[in-house]
């Protein structure tokens, strides 16, 4: 018997949009949901549900308006590093426990705008600067397929709360892979979109570029259709990515839009950290580049577009970006701080102006080598991970943040070149492990063409589907367990 958390996001979308599905009801049956796994899999850190199930009876009681979204009335998720108005939100941190923001992002009010209840926040590790999720205070965000493994991060609670089945679709950020991690480690599709793509307002000033909101799916579609609601600028924004010329979900719909023959690049080598890569992970590249072929595209094999000497300008720029995250807790509250975030802060206070403005001008001028080494090429093709999901525990080592950052490194050598050049990246669920465990391959578009890749994509997800291999039919072992 199909329940309402097997639908994908579009699907319930469309069930309320004919009659079919009321709001009310589709929240309570994922509020209930939330309440039974939401904690013990680390997704959740502040459930809401009285005020979604308030905000979906407003909406039910108002009607669907004529020019609603897709997914207006699909119940959703805020990653706790975006400020939601009177919703505690802690940035992932026990120095920022108790702090209630009397505004909201700008992305947390397009999605009530659209009309998508949110079910509370989702679990982030401390300001969002590990590829783990495992705050204090609170269970760590670990894979449904395998609890004993890490979802990632660090948009970890995100990502196991649409795979689990607690929302169908979730706000996620990625500032070196925070949203792909966490997908290729819970067998979702999760998308990083183009440098300015999405508004970070009312924060502007981050100077480094480097962070993109975006979303985590079951579906490439679901993607594009949550892209859609909260991609564009906001008065103000230092840059913003020009508009596409469709809507990203049509993009993936128009058979006339999908790509043709594209000569896609790949490389395996890895970028940040020498590192070894697991076979899964080959397996995972080798085989979507396989059926890249089959759809007719040309794959051809190249040399990475940047080298481990571009790694310490970035290194610079995220330890400056920790500082700036320190300086914003409470000086007496400094010292609840995990240490990982205490040793990168005080590398970027060690970083003078001088040296910031040398390293962030050295950053973008590797993004341009890259970009210009790669413009041959319609998309690149690479592993998302060198490793499928790995035990929890197994980066962080709080006795040596040193050894926990080159850790990291190790496990994400590829997804945070993308962040530094600007361009859209997708991690999509390809493979999986004799054991279970997912593992995504990534792909990579040119500067500002998420509606392109996201065509790409959607072309690549139907010939996964072709040959019997439905991602959204992927489920964990408590996908099936009755709640409510």
């Amino acid at each position: 018997m199909t329940e309402l958390h097997d639908l994908t996001a579009l699907e319930a979308g469309a069930a309320i949009a004919a009659g079919d599905l009321d709001v009310a009801e589709l929240t309570t049956h994922f509020t209930a949901r939330v309440a039974a796994h939401g904690r013990s899999l680390g997704a959740f850190v502040t459930p809401t549900p009285d005020a979604a199930l308030d905000v979906a009876r407003r909406l039910a009681d108002g009607g669907r308006p004529t020019d609603a979204a897709p997914l207006w009335g699909v119940p959703t998720a805020i990653k706790d590093l975006h400020a939601t108005a009177g919703v505690p939100t802690s940035f992932g941190s026990a120095a920022m426990a108790g702090f209630v923001p009397e505004h909201s992002d700008e992305v947390v009010l397009r999605l009530e705008r659209a009309g998508l209840p949110s079910l509370g926040k989702t679990t982030t590790p401390e300001v969002g600067l590990p590829c783990y999720t495992e705050p204090e205070g609170t269970p760590p965000a670990v894979t449904p397929f395998d609890t004993t493994r890490m979802a990632g991060g660090s948009s970890g609670g995100a990502a196991v709360a649409v795979a689990a089945g607690l929302v169908p679709v979730a706000l996620g950020s990625d500032g070196g892979g925070s949203i792909r991690i966490p997908a290729s480690c819970c067998g979702l599709v999760g998308l990083k979109p183009s440098r300015g793509r999405v508004t970070s307002a009312p924060m502007v000033g981050d100077g480094s570029g480097l962070a993109a909101i975006g979303p985590l799916a079951r579906t490439v579609r679901d993607a594009a259709a949550f892209l859609d609601v909260i991609a564009g600028p906001a008065l103000g924004d230092p840059t913003w990515a020009p508009p596409a010329e469709t809507s990203f979900l049509a993009a993936c719909d128009d058979l006339d839009r999908h790509p043709q023959r594209l000569r896609i690049a790949r490389f395996a080598t890895p970028v940040v950290a020498e590192t070894e890569v697991h076979p899964a992970c080959l397996a995972a590249y080798d085989d979507l580049a396989r059926v890249l072929e089959g759809l007719g595209h040309e794959i051809v094999d190249v040399d990475a577009p940047l080298g481990l000497d571009a790694v310490a300008t970035f290194e610079t720029v995220w330890s400056v970006g920790a500082a700036g995250a320190e300086s914003m807790v409470p000086e007496e509250r400094r010292e609840l701080l995990r240490p990982l975030t205490r040793w990168l802060a005080a590398r970027g206070r060690a970083v003078d102006a001088v040296g910031y403005s040398q390293a962030l001008a050295g950053m973008r001028s590797h993004a341009a080598t890259a970009i210009q080494r790669l413009d041959a090429y319609d998309a690149v093709l690479t592993p998302t991970l060198s490793q499928p999901p790995m035990p929890v525990g197994a980066l962080r080592d709080d006795d040596d943040p040193a050894a926990d950052f080159e850790a990291q490194k190790r496990f994400t050598p590829w997804t945070s070149l993308w962040n530094v050049c600007g361009l859209p990246s997708v991690s999509l669920p390809v493979h999986w492990t004799d054991d279970g465990l997912p593992v995504g391959a990534m792909l990579a578009g040119r500067p500002a063409g998420d509606a392109a890749l996201l065509a790409l994509a959607a072309q690549v997800e139907q010939a996964y589907a072709d040959r019997g291999q439905v991602w959204k039919d992927v489920h964990p072992p408590s996908w099936a367990d009755s709640v409510g």
